[in-house]
C-alpha cells in the first residue's frame, strides 16, 4: 500500500489527507470544523455534519487521487452509542459537558489509578464517566444500545459496518482499561457493559471494505480497505516504534503531550497530570501532559516578535524567569500560581516563554522515567531556544522530528512502512555554554522551593 487517506478528527477540526508512504509526504484534501451542537439532551458532535463532509471530501480524494487504504486517527474521550440498527441511541457527549460532574458517587465506581493508569479528571475527560452519566440521566436510550464504541472505531463503523473496541483509544484515560494485563478493567464488568463492547482488533487490522453503497457514493475503488483506526496521541508514537534505543516523544500543539517509549519503571503521580496511554502494540506507555501551547501564546504573546541572540543572552544571563503556572489545574506542578521572576518586554518575552514550556516538558520527561533522544513533533519542533534549553535541561540530545512523525503519517503507517527515510531531522545537543545548564539548574530549585506537593 502506498496512497493512505487519513481521516483525522480532532476536538476543533477534522481533515482528511493523504499520505504518500514511498515519500512521507502528506496533502490535506479538504478541512471542516467539529462544531459542538447545544441542542438536543446535552452538547455533542454534530456527527452528521462530519459524516457529510466526510463524503463530501472521500468524493473529491476518489475522483483525484489514487487511494490504496483508509486510516482512522481522533481525538479520545469520546464515544458513541449505537444501536442495533447502526444509528446513535443518544449524541456523542462533548467531553467539556459538566453533567457527568453531577454525579459524584461515580469516584467509587471507577478504578483505582494502580489498575488503569487513568487519573481523575474534570467533567468528560474520563469516558468512562461520560457513560455512567449516560446511563444514569437517560436509562431507556442506553438500554438500547447494542455497541459502546470509542470514536475512531465508530468513524470506521460507518465506514464498513463492521463494530470493533480497539486498545489505543479504551486506554487513553477512560477507566475502561487495564494496560498492565491488556483488558478491560474491572468496572466493565462491574457495571455490566461488557457484552456492549465489540470484539478487540488492532489499530492496523483491515476492519473490512468499504461499504459498496459508499464506494458508488464517493468514486473509491470497491473494496478499499478501512483500518480499524488509533488515538491520535498514540498515532503520533507510530513511526517510532520500530526504531531502535529508547527514546521520549513530544507531540506538541495546544498540549504537550510527553510519551516515553522503552524507558525505566517508575512510579507515575496521578496529581501531577501522568497517566499510562497504550501504543499500537497494544504496550502500556507512561505519559504526562502540560498545556505547553496554549502557556507560550499567553506568556510570549499571539504574534511574538522575532527574538534576537542578545534577547537570548539577557534571559540567560539575568536569569528572568517564568514561573509555573497559567493553568494550575494541569501539568507538572498543580497548585503553583504563575509568577515572573523579572518581567521582560518585548521579543524577550517568547524568549522567557520558550525556556518556561522547555523547562515544564523536561519536568515531564523526569515524571516518566523517560530515557535517550527526545522528539519533538508539533509547532514547538520549529523553535530554536525551546529545543537547545530542553537538551540543557536533561543533558540528552533532541531529535527535532521533521516530516519524520505526526498523527497523519502514523496513522498511514498502520497501513504499512514508510518507503524512504524520513527528511528534515535535526539533532540537537546540550549546549556547552554553562549559563544554559545553570540556568534550567536554579528555575528547579526554585519551583522546588514553590511546589505545595513537595
Amino acid at each position: 500500500m502506498r496512497h493512505i487517506a487519513v481521516i483525522d478528527i480532532g476536538k476543533t477540526n477534522a481533515k482528511l489527507l493523504t499520505v504518500d508512504l514511498a515519500t512521507g509526504a502528506e496533502t490535506t484534501i479538504a478541512r471542516a470544523p467539529n462544531t459542538v451542537r447545544r441542542d438536543g439532551p446535552y452538547p455533542h458532535h454534530d456527527a452528521e455534519a462530519l459524516w457529510h463532509f466526510l463524503i463530501s471530501a472521500l468524493r473529491d480524494l476518489g475522483t483525484a487521487h489514487p487511494v490504496d487504504a483508509l486510516s482512522i486517527t481522533t481525538h479520545g474521550a469520546a464515544g458513541a452509542l449505537v444501536g442495533a440498527d447502526g444509528a446513535l441511541t443518544l449524541p456523542i457527549l462533548d467531553y467539556e459537558h459538566t453533567g457527568p460532574d453531577s454525579l459524584p458517587e461515580y469516584d467509587s465506581l471507577r478504578p483505582p489509578f494502580a489498575e488503569t493508569g487513568a487519573p481523575r479528571l474534570p467533567m468528560g475527560l474520563n469516558l468512562g464517566a461520560q457513560l455512567h452519566w449516560q446511563a444514569q440521566t437517560f436509562p431507556e436510550a442506553f438500554a438500547r444500545s447494542r455497541h459502546i464504541l470509542t470514536l475512531a472505531q465508530y468513524w470506521s463503523f460507518r465506514l464498513t459496518g463492521i463494530a470493533a473496541s480497539e486498545a489505543t483509544s479504551l486506554g487513553c484515560h477512560t477507566d475502561l482499561w487495564n494496560p498492565h494485563s491488556g483488558c478491560f478493567s474491572s468496572m466493565v464488568d462491574r457495571l455490566g457493559w461488557r457484552d456492549r463492547f465489540p470484539p478487540l482488533c488492532k489499530a492496523g487490522d483491515v476492519l473490512g471494505p468499504i461499504l459498496p453503497a459508499l464506494a458508488a457514493e464517493t468514486g473509491l475503488p470497491p473494496g478499499t480497505p478501512v483500518l480499524c483506526g488509533i488515538h491520535d496521541s498514540n498515532a503520533s508514537l507510530v513511526p517510532w516504534l520500530s526504531e531502535p534505543g529508547p527514546r521520549a516523544i513530544l507531540s506538541t500543539g495546544t498540549w504537550m503531550i510527553v510519551m516515553a517509549l522503552g524507558s525505566h519503571a517508575v512510579t507515575l503521580d496521578p496529581a501531577r497530570d501522568t497517566l499510562i496511554n497504550v501504543n499500537a502494540r497494544g504496550e502500556p506507555v507512561p505519559t504526562a501532559r502540560f498545556m505547553a501551547g496554549r502557556e507560550f501564546e499567553e506568556i510570549a504573546g499571539p504574534a511574538p516578535s522575532p527574538a534576537t541572540e542578545a534577547d537570548e543572552a539577557a534571559i540567560l544571563d539575568r536569569r528572568i524567569m517564568a514561573l509555573p503556572s497559567l493553568h494550575p489545574t494541569t501539568g507538572p506542578f498543580p497548585g503553583q500560581s504563575f509568577a515572573w521572576s523579572e518581567e521582560p518586554q518585548g521579543a524577550a518575552r517568547a524568549v522567557a516563554a520558550s525556556f518556561y514550556v522547555a523547562l515544564m516538558g523536561a519536568a515531564c520527561l523526569s515524571l516518566i522515567g523517560a530515557e535517550g533522544e527526545t522528539v519533538i513533533e508539533g509547532p514547538l519542533a520549529r523553535n530554536p531556544a525551546f529545543a537547545l534549553m530542553l537538551a540543557a535541561a536533561t543533558g540528552r540530545p533532541v531529535l527535532l522530528a521533521g516530516q519524520g512523525a505526526g498523527t497523519g503519517l502514523g496513522a498511514a503507517l498502520l497501513a504499512g512502512p514508510l518507503q524512504t527515510r524520513p527528511a528534515g531531522r535535526t539533532l540537537i545537543h546540550p549546549p556547552a555554554d554553562p549559563r544554559w545548564r545553570a540556568y534550567a539548574d536554579q528555575w528547579r530549585d526554585i519551583v522546588r522551593a514553590r511546589d505545595p506537593l513537595g
